[in-house]
């Protein structure tokens, strides 16, 4: 089932666990869940979503913390699975509102973390956790499970209480030969099954893909080949978190005699503190600045930059755009060591036609296997279903298609369809005596970073500059007589974004005339009602006679 109708849950009963998604379901980002029991909180995860481009100017979007607002006092922790920006990144702006909200995660999580929260010059209280530890956080006790994932130290954390046991994967696959050697631990799944676990809250990115994702490890001779084959300089954009991948092309530049540079501020934080942590092992002599990486011959560099989903700001797209120090060219290798995240598409491939344009040998995973998904595709899926045997499963973490298709996954393995919650943000779920259901539906929306400011725009006002950007602008001014409303001056028509010269409006001037007197002689003087007047004139004749519909701007001055 899905709940998209608004209603209201009812008073929580002592000793139930809800369950409320803030973010996370329908969409490929901004992963956020909130427990509460007893009047006490606990989150797992706070992320972000990265805009896509019917929203423009946006920078980031963030779970609505609205139903949580007023209660952060009663929120005991923030359980943190692993470091990706879609489950890390909002919790800034969330210690903004508490400051001493404690962090829970493993050391690079929380590394990672607190080198964001520097820049928001905020420190964190934190509480480092390795897998098959427990800790009693308020009236919950969770154990931490190690899942593999597309970046080290990654967590699942099961939560105990009275009313029952979930078990949150967070994002994680099943990857049998882990370049760390870490792999997920599938004995403490079953254990937990065992046990009993009443919820299984399950990553659904790749439910919809069959079989079983890719070994990371068969990245590396791929890179290896191309990197050895590369006549001049080679490019390799990948997520600024994704340690793995960088490790492998740290490896391939050091077998084939080339130094590399990081380019990027998230890339130099984020490979700066996994160095230093030692989940990244650095060839001696390979690092160099990417400022004296000029002065190398090309065949003998290789740059690892952030920007593979084709952030207009990142540093790919400026390449492309030839916005940046380096300049792509002829000879010169681009790898896009990433996945598409949903959404992003269109961006991603104008920036792999702008870099072919130049003249560049661009490499990604549509034409070479040059990444691997960090999520468990269907078959891995179905060995947890059976591993675990739990009693119900709310799919998370993707967007509607890989929500069903994980839910099919479950009942295919003997869970029944009413205990299989399909949800939204906001949906609210209730658990108890074994038993999950649906109490409530709350109503969310999204919250908009947009520079400095935050929650401040609106879909409304997106819709503004959709239309701005679309159809172009028309300025109207039109000074008329405060006590007769006769016009003493205009109307002038300025236009922005039309094709047409200002002479085509010469044309309507006449009709908005026309119509102010017939307002004024109705006995209209309100300078509000006659701007209406004249955005209904001119909206209606711009859009019969030149099939627009722009953004109209009247102003009508009293004089």
């Amino acid at each position: 089932m899905s709940f998209a109708e608004v209603f209201a849950p009812p008073a929580l009963e002592a000793g139930t666990l809800r369950i409320t998604p803030l973010g996370g379901l329908g969409e490929v980002g901004r992963n956020m869940t909130v427990f509460e029991l007893d009047g006490r909180l606990l989150i797992v995860d706070c992320g972000v979503l990265f805009p896509e481009e019917n929203q423009p100017g946006v920078d980031l979007i963030l779970p609505d913390f609205a139903p949580i607002k007023d209660r952060l006092g009663e929120v005991d922790g923030i359980v943190l699975t692993h470091g990706h920006e879609d489950h890390i990144g909002a919790v800034p702006y969330l210690l903004k509102e508490r400051p001493d909200i404690p962090l829970i995660g493993s050391g690079l999580t929380l590394a990672l973390v607190e080198a964001k929260l520097k820049e928001h010059r905020l420190k964190a209280f934190t509480l480092t956790v390795t897998e098959g530890q427990r800790e009693k956080v308020g009236p919950f006790d969770l154990e931490f499970v190690a899942v593999n994932h597309s970046i080290p130290d990654a967590l699942a954390v099961a939560i105990r209480t009275p009313a029952g046991t979930v078990l949150a994967t967070g994002d994680f696959k099943m990857d049998q030969l882990p370049l760390d050697g870490r792999l997920t631990d599938l004995r403490a799944f079953a254990r937990l099954g065992e046990e009993g676990v009443d919820l299984f809250m399950v990553d659904s990115t790749n439910a919809d893909v069959p079989g079983f994702t890719a070994l990371e490890r068969s990245i590396g001779p791929v890179l290896d080949q191309v990197i050895a084959k590369a006549p001049r300089r080679v490019i390799v954009a990948s997520f600024s978190s994704h340690i793995h991948r960088v490790q492998q092309v740290l490896d391939a530049a050091a077998a084939h005699g080339r130094r590399l540079a990081f380019l990027g501020r998230s890339m130099v934080r984020n490979m700066t503190i996994a160095e230093q942590l030692g989940y990244l092992q650095v060839p001696e002599g390979v690092l160099i600045d990417y400022k004296k990486a000029k002065d190398l011959p090309d065949d003998k560099i290789v740059y690892m930059s952030t920007g593979s989903q084709g952030e207009p700001m990142a540093v790919l797209s400026r390449m492309a755009n030839l916005d940046h120090a380096i300049e792509p060219g002829p000879g010169d290798t681009v790898i896009l060591a990433s996945s598409l995240i949903p959404g992003n598409e269109n961006a991603v491939y104008r920036v792999i036609d702008g870099l072919t344009k130049l003249g560049a040998n661009v490499v990604h995973k549509g034409n070479a296997k040059v990444h691997v998904s960090g999520h468990a595709a269907a078959g891995e899926l179905l060995y947890c279903y059976n591993i675990v045997g739990p009693r119900n499963v709310m799919p998370i973490h993707g967007e509607h298609r890989h929500l069903h298709a994980n839910a099919r996954l479950a009942q295919d393995t003997g869970v029944p369809a009413e205990r299989t919650i399909l949800g939204e943000n906001g949906t609210v779920v209730d658990l108890r005596d074994g038993v999950a259901k649906v109490v409530g539906q709350l109503d969310l929306g999204f919250v908009y970073v947009d520079g400095s400011t935050v929650g401040e725009i609106t879909d409304a006002d997106l819709k503004d500059r959709r239309i701005l950007g679309e159809e172009g602008f028309i300025s109207v001014i039109v000074v008329v007589d405060s006590a007769t409303g006769k016009i003493i001056s205009g109307p002038e028509v300025h236009a922005r974004g039309f094709a047409e010269d200002d002479a085509v409006f010469e044309d309507v001037k006449p009709k908005i005339a026309a119509a102010l007197t017939e307002a004024a002689r109705s006995g209209v003087r309100d300078s509000h009602a006659l701007s209406q007047v004249v955005r209904r004139t001119i909206g209606r004749w711009v859009n019969q006679s030149l099939r627009r519909r722009p953004m109209i701007v009247p102003l009508v001055i009293e004089a």
